[in-house]
C-alpha cells in the first residue's frame, strides 16, 4: 500500500522570507503549495467567494480586469470585523484547493505548504510539521518596504502586529530557519531537506 506524503507547513510573518526558502526547496525537487498566492487567485476566480464577497464589500470589489484588490485592502485594513469574515470565507476553500492539489501530487513523498497563517487559521493541524522563518522585524520592515512600494512602515507595523509572535509560533515549529543575514539559508535548507527525506526513505 502507497505512503501518503509528508506534508510540511513553510510559515513566517511577512518579510521573513518564506517564498525564497520555498523556492530553494522547490529547486531541491519538492512540490511547493503556494496558499497566499492561491487565495488571491480563489478570490478572484471562485463564484461562491465572489458573490460572498460583493454581498460583503459590494460591487466595487470586482472591476472588468478582475479582483480589485486595492479596494478590498482599504475596505478590511484594521477592520477586525471584515478581515475575519474574509478569512472565513476565503481559507476553508484554501484548504480544499490544497487537499485536491495534493491528491494531483501524491507521487512524490514530501509536498510543502507555504503559508503566512498557518498557525492562525489552525492549519497547522492538518500538517505533519511545520518550518518557521525568522527574521527579526526591523529587516522584515526593510525588505517588505522595498518590495512592496505600495505600503508604508505603519502598514507592515500593522500586519505584524496581526501576526502571531515569534515567542509562540517557535513553541510550535518542528524547523526553524534564520533568515537574519547572519546565519548561511543554504545550509540551513539542505539540513532541514536531508531530514526530511529520511522520514521518508
Amino acid at each position: 500500500m502507497k505512503n501518503s506524503p509528508l506534508l510540511i507547513g513553510i510559515t513566517g510573518g511577512i518579510g521573513s522570507g518564506k517564498s525564497l526558502i520555498s523556492s530553494i526547496f522547490n529547486k531541491l525537487g519538492l512540490p511547493v503549495y503556494d496558499a497566499d498566492r492561491r487565495a488571491k487567485w480563489l478570490m478572484a476566480h471562485d463564484p461562491n467567494i465572489k458573490s460572498e464577497l460583493i454581498e460583503l464589500l459590494g460591487s466595487e470589489s470586482y472591476t472588468e480586469q478582475g479582483l480589485n484588490r486595492s479596494f478590498i485592502a482599504r475596505k478590511s485594513f484594521n477592520n477586525e470585523k471584515i478581515l475575519t469574515r474574509l478569512n472565513a470565507m476565503v481559507h476553508p476553500e484554501v484548504g480544499a484547493d490544497f487537499t485536491r492539489w495534493v491528491a494531483l501530487h501524491d507521487s512524490s513523498p514530501v509536498l510543502l505548504k507555504e503559508s503566512a497563517l498557518i498557525f492562525e487559521t489552525s492549519s497547522h493541524t492538518e500538517l505533519d510539521q511545520i518550518i518557521l522563518v525568522l527574521s527579526p522585524s526591523t529587516l522584515r520592515i526593510k525588505r517588505v518596504l522595498a518590495r512592496d512600494l505600495h505600503r508604508d512602515k505603519k502598514d507592515i507595523k500593522a500586519i505584524i502586529s496581526r501576526q502571531l509572535p515569534a515567542a509562540e509560533t517557535s513553541l510550535l515549529a518542528h524547523f526553524i530557519i534564520k533568515n537574519d543575514e547572519r546565519n548561511l539559508l543554504l545550509p540551513q535548507v539542505l539540513s532541514i531537506h536531508k531530514a526530511l527525506i529520511a522520514q521518508v526513505s
